[in-house]
């Protein structure tokens, strides 16, 4: 997954106006601890992180 599929992900999960707060300010356990920004910084790749996200949001299966 590149990084501008996992953003379009993000975006259509959380909506246009959310999806970038939520990034820069929920902390997710799976990830260390780290916000989804934070842990794309240090290196996770996004396909790490989408899923860390995705278990956190309650997705359904057809998003993973």
């Amino acid at each position: 997954m590149r990084h501008t599929e996992f953003w379009a992900r993000m975006e259509h999960a959380l909506g246009p106006g959310y999806y970038q707060v939520w990034a820069d300010q929920f902390v997710l356990g799976e990830l260390g601890g780290r916000t989804v920004r934070q842990a794309l910084d240090a290196g996770f790749t996004p396909k790490e992180v989408w899923r860390a996200v995705h278990q956190a949001l309650r997705l359904p299966a057809s998003e993973r």
